[in-house]
């Protein structure tokens, strides 16, 4: 789709993206749900290795101590499109 294409959604309320529309689901996002178990997983800079981190872990390395620590690639298909 072409910029030239685009046009922008009105914000009334009688449209398709009315706030009552909105409103009436449930949201996937509840910014007061934290879960302080949840781990990433990186990968270390110096040596290599993998490592599984939580919120409130220091940022190091568990078998070297580096601090440089790279996030995992996702294994889902990303696809971007060209211009």
């Amino acid at each position: 789709m072409s910029r030239e294409g685009y046009t922008v959604p009105t914000g009334s309320p009688g449209g398709s993206f009315g706030g009552a529309a909105l409103a009436a689901k449930p949201s996937a996002f509840n910014p007061d749900f934290r879960d302080d178990n949840v781990q990433m997983k990186y990968l270390c800079g110096d040596c290599g290795s993998s490592t599984h981190l939580k919120k409130a872990d220091p940022i190091r390395c568990k078998d070297c101590g580096c601090r440089v620590l790279y996030k995992e690639r996702t294994k889902r298909m990303i696809q971007f499109e060209a211009r």
